[in-house]
């Protein structure tokens, strides 16, 4: 085990990968409570969706740690599940089982994509300058998605965002997490974001801050209402409303999971002369664990950014995306308790990690302005718009405008003109 995950050659141990895993899941946990919430206001299931929703993440962890040993945790992605919902299902008015056909024909390009290396090519030839702006970009989103859930930062009016209640009990709780979390990693004590997180959850039932579960064990709600509908509506991909559906899950799944997986293998060191060793392994895992989710029944999957989180604590290999899917199958039998790992339990780890994230910043070069300015808006997009694949569509439209601007276009590889045509066509037919 210790050789196929290279644990001598990437400086970790079973325990350093276990306390990585377990941190990662408490980190995501929370899609198998907002995954059903969000998509069952489509009409779906919601005991189905929660099984289909852990099922998915159980498979598409297991896969890429197998098959790229990266530490990372794959489940229904957030953001592509809201537009799949408010998008797609009631704006469209597209059944809910047609969308559902309509993940599955994307995750299966996805598939065919990955297979003929297109999706590793078009990763490796992104400048490094993007690259590094791209995983800071994701720093800044993943922290603002804790201050948000911590009820740090809330909606404003006037101002768009402002500052939030810090009389809230949850709020308080928030801050009181992420002051511990800090001082324990200015301590030096390993694993110091988990003890943060476990630390926060005993106060906050102590306090009645967070509700003890009433239950431990819970039955593992069935699967039978969305269990292969999608593979039963193949003939309604063909409408032109559909088909734009398609390329929509095809574009945002392809640059989130582009953008998680650049970030995370930065974060982790694993990055070797501007390349991620094994990406194809890992970006064919993500659309496998796409077209199992779809028949089980739940919206695009995608690795998820708050894989720091672990990585933060020590995770290296595919042996932490091992325990994580371990902890998601340990999950469909203690529903009840993952009630109570709340937003502002894993908000300051989202905040902290961020920060890490966004001294990829440092690694710019900010004396080019050629290079800085679609860096820059590569990195402070993704938090303002709440969306990594923007982001990173400004940049790679900016950055051969710049290039070409200085006469340096020969430097451009091709496939970076032909990425910024496609996105000023999705910004003018598709947004």
């Amino acid at each position: 085990m210790k050789n196929y995950f290279q644990f001598s050659e990437r400086g970790t141990s079973y325990k350093q990968e276990s306390v990585a895993g377990i941190t990662t899941f408490l980190s995501m946990a929370y899609i198998l409570v907002v995954n059903p919430v969000m998509l069952s206001q489509t009409g779906m299931d919601k005991g189905a969706l929660f099984t289909a929703t852990a099922l998915s993440a159980i498979i598409g962890t297991l896969l890429i740690g197998l098959m790229s040993n990266y530490p990372i945790g794959i489940a229904p992605s957030m953001g592509i599940n809201s537009f799949f919902t408010f998008t797609v299902c009631i704006g469209m008015n597209i059944p809910w089982e047609t969308a559902l056909t309509g993940v599955f024909i994307a995750g299966v390009l996805f598939m065919i994509l990955s297979l003929l290396k297109i999706r590793e090519k078009i990763i490796n030839v992104i400048p490094s300058d993007l690259k590094h702006a791209i995983a800071a970009g994701i720093g800044f989103f993943v922290a603002f998605m804790g201050l948000k859930n911590a009820g740090l930062i809330v909606a404003n009016e006037a101002t768009f965002v402002g500052i939030g209640d810090f009389k809230s009990p949850p709020t308080v709780l928030a801050i009181v997490g992420f002051i511990i979390t800090i001082i324990l990693l200015n301590r030096g004590i390993k694993g110091g974001i988990f003890f943060g997180m476990l630390i926060s959850t005993i106060l906050g039932m102590v306090f009645g801050i967070i509700q003890p579960p009433q239950n431990i064990i819970g039955k593992i709600p069935s699967l039978e209402p969305s269990f292969g509908v999608a593979l039963s509506h193949l003939d309604d991909i063909f409408s032109p409303k559909v088909i734009a559906v398609i390329f929509t899950f095809l574009f945002v799944a392809f640059f989130d999971t582009a953008g998680a997986l650049i970030g995370i293998a930065s974060q982790a060191g694993l990055m070797k002369n501007n390349e991620i060793p094994n990406a194809g392994r890992a970006l064919l895992a993500d659309s496998m664990s796409t077209i199992f989710g779809s028949i089980f029944g739940t919206s695009t999957t995608a690795s998820f950014v708050e894989s720091t989180a672990g990585i933060a604590v020590g995770g290296r290999t595919g042996f932490t995306s091992l325990v994580i899917s371990a902890c998601f199958v340990v999950s469909l039998f203690f529903s009840p308790v993952l009630s109570i790992v709340t937003p502002e339990i894993t908000s300051p780890a989202l905040i902290i990690v961020g920060a890490m994230m966004a001294t990829e910043m440092s690694k710019i070069n900010w004396s080019n302005l050629t290079v800085f300015i679609p860096s820059f808006i590569t990195i402070i997009a993704m938090p303002l718009t709440f969306s990594v694949a923007t982001g990173i569509a400004l940049g790679f439209i900016l950055y051969p405008i710049g290039m070409v601007a200085v006469k340096k276009g020969k430097e451009v590889h091709p496939i970076m003109y032909v990425l910024c045509v496609i996105f000023i066509g999705y910004f003018l037919y598709v947004v």
